[in-house]
């Protein structure tokens, strides 16, 4: 397998970066030629993932979000990382409505939809080192 395209984008944990995260991702795939719904299926994960690295990831403070995406064959890989708070408990937290925010409406479902909408998801995370979220998705369209 051979990557055909790559990027790196670090930006800070501020809620107004998670549409610039979701945006990037959706034109960087762009040279797959993704049908509307692909195109909409990796924004929601994207998204769902860049807003659980700032609302848990950095609870209390400002910190760094990392994006990498390759485009190998007919699938792009997204990693979203943060060196933030990380996960105490990845299985509790990947298990659907599970949330550590309820008094702030959070569903516990984030983890849920990503799976829903991406091809794979692999969540690591230490505790008090950060997480990261693996993701691909396999592009059918063919234009």
């Amino acid at each position: 397998m051979s990557c055909s395209n790559s990027l790196l984008v670090k930006f800070p944990s501020i809620s107004k970066n998670e549409a610039l995260a979701r945006n990037i991702v959706s034109c960087f795939v762009l040279e797959l030629n993704p049908s509307v719904s692909e195109i909409s299926d990796i924004k929601t994960a994207v998204s769902e993932a860049v807003t659980n690295c700032i609302v848990h990831g950095f609870p209390n403070e400002v910190g760094e979000i990392t994006l990498k995406c390759e485009i190998i064959e007919d699938k792009i890989h997204i990693n979203i990382l943060d060196n933030g708070v990380g996960i105490k408990n990845l299985k509790e937290a990947l298990e659907p409505f599970y949330t550590t925010k309820p008094s702030e409406e959070r569903s516990g479902m984030g983890f849920t939809i990503m799976k829903s909408f991406m091809d794979e998801v692999i969540v690591k995370s230490d505790e008090g080192k950060g997480t990261e979220v693996y993701m691909i998705k396999k592009i059918n369209s063919n234009g």
